[in-house]
């Protein structure tokens, strides 16, 4: 016989399905998630990842928040020509981070154990192409040459971003990618679809498992803490499905797949590291509750609801009570920004497939 109430007895709401969820429906939902940390009032975010980390970035902005704008545009760029080149999209001009491989890549870059111009840099009808940032530059580079440059001018504005930010969030997107065969450098996209040309024994293709992923993440975030040993991390899981597949399953099961490593992988590292939290946007947006409702028709691109939803329980869950650390900084830290770049010896995307790839 029971000696006492069992472990699920009286559990609070949000633990039991049927106060949580059913009886809440989608917009009823409340504390999904509230950060791990009391960030200083003035805290400075840098975004990188998939497509739907876009979204991060301006909600910050937006909401007078300091966004890391490591790399901007020109002065009086318009800002849909600096969007369409790259700028302010990203904390550093990047482009789409789709997997942890990627990531891994650009702080090796960062971290100064690697060369940039070792990168691949594509040539396709007479232009040239950052393998690592193919649709950066949508008419490509003039010369290989210029597209180094610009290659190391955005290494150097990811360390910044780095070693600027309080707060590193990243959206991962895909399990995915294609690699070079000889060198292992991960590429943004499969050559040949964006620009370059695709070869079989040249270029192939990986699925990365639970252990890769994790693994690859491990490494990245380490090396960005050498640059910055301060430096929190929030995760997230994109929401958007994959365009296609080259894994040989049937596409849906493919997103399914990834989805749920990169999940597990999140999930798993906010638990064993306290300086990395998950956000579930994932979640709200899949999750039963959602209904699919938050999906264009293409049940692919995610709607102006969902992405407002999405960020009112982000800025719900955030903790930013802890004192100020920059002396309440504006939306882009100029002062500390100018600094970093008068300090440096500076030297003078998966939507673009159209149905092909994507996360």
């Amino acid at each position: 016989m029971a000696n006492g109430p069992d472990p699920y007895s009286g559990l609070p709401p949000a633990a039991l399905w049927r106060t949580a969820v059913a009886g809440t429906g989608i917009f009823g939902l409340s504390d999904l998630w509230r950060s791990r940390w009391a960030l200083p009032g003035d805290a400075r975010f840098a975004t990188f990842g998939s497509c739907f980390a876009q979204h991060i970035s301006r909600a910050l902005t937006a909401r007078g928040l300091t966004w890391v704008d490591a790399e901007p545009a020109p002065g009086r760029c318009p800002p849909d020509l600096a969007r369409r080149f790259g700028y302010g999209v990203f904390s550093a001009r990047t482009g789409n981070i789709y997997t942890a491989a990627q990531l891994l890549c650009h702080a090796r870059l960062a971290a100064g154990l690697a060369d940039p111009d070792v990168i691949e840099t594509w040539d396709d009808r007479d232009r040239h192409y950052d393998s690592l940032r193919p649709a950066i530059e949508p008419e490509g580079f003039a010369t290989a040459e210029e597209a180094r440059l610009s290659r190391r001018s955005a290494v150097r504005a990811f360390a910044r971003a780095v070693r600027l930010a309080d707060v590193l969030v990243f959206t991962l997107g895909l399990t995915e990618g294609w690699h070079s065969a000889a060198t292992g450098q991960p590429y943004a996209m499969c050559p040949g679809t964006v620009a370059g040309r695709f070869d079989p024994d040249r270029h192939h293709f990986r699925n990365a498992g639970y252990q890769q992923v994790r693994a690859a993440l491990e490494e990245a975030i380490g090396l960005l803490r050498g640059l910055n040993p301060g430096l929190r991390v929030i995760l997230t899981v994109s929401p958007v499905p994959l365009t296609a597949t080259a894994s040989g399953q049937h596409v849906l099961v493919a997103t399914g797949w990834s989805k749920a490593t990169l999940r597990a992988v999140a999930g798993d590292l906010a638990a064993s590291d306290p300086g990395i939290d998950y956000f579930p946007s994932y979640e709200i947006i899949t999750g039963a509750p959602a209904r699919s409702m938050f999906f264009d028709p293409n049940l692919r691109t995610v709607a102006e609801p969902g992405v407002d939803l999405v960020m009112r329980h982000f800025f719900a869950g955030l903790d930013l009570s802890a004192p100020a650390a920059h002396g309440g900084a504006a939306t882009r830290p100029d002062s500390a920004l100018e600094a970093a770049m008068a300090a440096e010896d500076l030297v003078c995307e998966e939507e673009v497939l159209g149905g092909m790839a994507g996360g």
